[in-house]
Parts: structure tokens; C-alpha cells; sequence
């Protein structure tokens, strides 16, 4: 009789069959979706790791990348520029500190240029 689990590809699985609303709900919980004016936003402007190209970085957000998906296309288009989303943090290429920080203050999110 063949066991069950070895059919689905996997050893071992911490946390059951994959789809339990149990491990949905923790998944969902360590995500807070706050309001922007409740956000302390920070950004900066960085060659690090990058090959000397400018990138200006958005961090501090906390909440849903749907949500940071809507800003950053909406930065992007704004700074006309191209732009990226890793780890939580919104990446926008070129330096736009200043055009960046009028529109998260526009759109009520408590932002603030950090570094050099």
C-alpha cells in the first residue's frame, strides 16, 4: 500500500496539507494593512550594490503588496521612471527624494527623507 503523502512530491510538511484556513489566517495576521496616515515612511537614495546606478528606496510600509503595487505604478508614472518592489520596500529608479516625498505626503502617509 503506497502512503498518501509520497504522491504529493514532499517528505516532510511542517504545517499540514498546505490548505488549512488555520495556516491562511497566520499568514494573514503577520500582515497589518494600517491606514497611510498611520505609516512612518522613509526615503532614501542609494548606489549600494546597484553598480553605481541612483535608485531612490521607500521603506517602512506596513501593508497588503497589492497595495504597494497600486503606489509604486502610480510613483513610476509620476517620476517617469521605471521602478521595482522587493522585500516590502518600493525601489524607484533614478533620485526623485523630493517629487517622491510630495506625493506620499499627498496621498496622507506620514514620510520622511532619511541619509544623505
Amino acid at each position: 500500500m503506497a502512503n498518501p503523502k509520497s504522491d504529493k512530491g514532499f517528505v516532510y510538511q511542517e504545517f499540514g496539507n498546505g490548505s488549512s484556513p488555520a495556516l491562511e489566517r497566520a499568514v494573514e495576521r503577520g500582515i497589518q494593512d494600517l491606514p497611510p496616515n498611520q505609516q512612518n515612511v522613509r526615503i532614501q537614495a542609494t548606489r549600494a550594490g546597484r553598480k553605481g546606478k541612483t535608485v531612490t528606496v521607500i521603506t517602512g510600509f506596513q501593508t497588503k503588496p497589492e497595495t504597494l503595487t497600486t503606489l509604486l505604478k502610480q510613483l513610476k508614472a509620476q517620476c517617469g521612471t521605471g521602478g521595482t518592489l522587493k522585500d516590502n520596500e518600493i525601489e524607484v529608479q533614478g533620485e526623485h527624494k523630493q517629487k517622491i516625498l510630495e506625493i506620499l505626503v499627498k496621498l496622507g502617509y506620514k514620510a520622511k527623507i532619511s541619509g544623505g
